[in-house]
């Protein structure tokens, strides 16, 4: 019964996303698509322990989903239209949407660009009749599955006002006919920002999962990853499409290294640098270079520029800290945030000393609020200081906010180091 379920869960965290985009594709209605999707996964949790993991789970849940849907459709009497689409399509055997763009294809409301209902979704979410926290917050739930207040906490707003905005956005697509498409070249421009801003936090929840058994969440990097790859191919002369490409792979190039043999989390200057993917970082850096030479830098451009400069460090010592502080200024000058500044202040207390970076999270603390990652930043250069009391204290707070158990493996170490002293 443990492995089914466990089956189940894997299946949630890889297929979520396909089969609600599936079903908004063929019904056009996004809560019948989370609902139908929901009960899929509600009847593997009573089927799977009873009679076995099926071989295909996601053909399995994906004709469960479509089955609850035509059944909702018939009794309703509405959407005959839909019911037709959905019988032509009601197969186990159902291939993956392509990858790959297709030109000339009128299937897609005539637009030139992938067959795929996932990026369709990603585009239709990013509509510029929502607004931005709207676009995102929707994008997250409808593809990867996130939970209300999980979003919410990436937004650092209560659980009630992210459940209000969602439903509202959710409504304006409806009441004002936003088309479920990937839109013509002309219209991508106006969205790229907000697509963009969505494929890098999914990748960010994939890669620090706000709650949850494990650290990461892999299969939300490998759908960002693949997301971030078509929207750079729709917009080859995009830089920032192309910066947020590179900036991804070169996270996911050390994704290895990350978590420890017990699933605690492994800081930068612990990996074993060896076992990095030196061909993604190569290839990462070969994109940064073609987004740079275009003199258009912006946010995800600096980022990646950062992160390279982590990948080019044989060892620790020799990072260009100074280097990655000017970046960090200059990212600052694209986005004023906090966050931002709270990066900068580690970096800077890398560069100059832990003190100088603790009196810099000091002065920004205040506009960072509950912020779950402001306690750990803090205990880190508390301990680098030598300040073991004061370590302590914040490893405990960090420890009682922690989202993952493996932030909370890797802080409890922490914590214990400093009590053997």
């Amino acid at each position: 019964m443990t492995d089914a379920r466990a089956a189940v869960a894997e299946a949630f965290r890889a297929e979520w996303g396909r089969i609600v985009a599936g079903l908004i594709a063929r019904t056009g209605n996004w809560d019948l698509a989370e609902e139908c999707t929901a009960d899929a996964f509600a009847a593997a949790l009573e089927s799977w322990p009873r009679d076995g993991v099926p071989d295909r789970p996601g053909a399995w849940l994906t004709t469960t989903a479509r089955n609850r849907a035509v059944d909702r459709l018939r009794r309703a009497k509405a959407g005959e239209a839909k019911l037709r689409l959905l019988a032509a399509t009601a197969t186990a055997d159902e291939p993956p949407a392509s990858d790959h763009v297709v030109h000339g294809d009128h299937g897609d409301h005539g637009v030139h660009g992938p067959r795929d209902d996932r990026l369709r979704l990603l585009y239709t979410c990013c509509h510029p009749a929502l607004g931005f926290e709207a676009q995102v917050a929707l994008a997250l739930r409808t593809l990867t599955g996130l939970t209300t207040a999980e979003i919410a906490r990436a937004f650092l707003v209560p659980e009630s006002t992210m459940a209000k905005r969602l439903v509202r956005a959710k409504q304006k697509i409806r009441v004002a006919r936003i088309p479920y498409r990937v839109p013509p070249p002309h219209q991508l421009p106006e969205r790229t920002g907000a697509v963009l801003g969505v494929v890098y936090l999914l990748f960010n929840e994939g890669y620090g999962a706000t709650s949850g058994d494990g650290a990461m969440r892999p299969e939300l990097t490998r759908e960002a990853l693949r997301l971030a790859g078509l929207v750079a191919e729709l917009m080859p002369d995009q830089p920032e499409a192309l910066g947020l490409l590179a900036l991804l792979r070169l996270h996911d190039a050390r994704a290895a290294t990350r978590i420890g043999a017990g699933g605690e989390l492994v800081p930068l200057e612990e990996q074993d640098r060896g076992e990095w993917n030196r061909a993604t970082i190569a290839e990462a850096v070969g994109l940064l270079q073609r987004a740079l030479r275009r003199e258009r830098p912006g946010p995800y451009q600096l980022q990646a520029m950062i992160a390279a400069c982590h990948a080019a460090a044989a060892r620790p010592e020799d990072t260009d800290w100074p280097r990655i502080v000017r970046l960090y200024d200059q990212l600052l000058e694209h986005v004023p945030s906090p966050v931002v500044r709270l990066n900068r202040a580690v970096a800077v207390a890398m560069a100059d000393g832990p003190e100088a970076g603790l009196a810099l999270v000091d002065a920004v603390a205040p506009e960072l609020g509950d912020y779950p990652l402001l306690p750990a930043t803090r205990a880190d250069l508390l301990r680098r200081a030598g300040r073991r009391t004061e370590a302590a204290e914040q490893y405990r707070t960090a420890l009682e906010v922690a989202g993952n158990d493996g932030e909370r493996r890797y802080l409890a170490r922490r914590l214990a180091e400093l009590d053997r002293v």
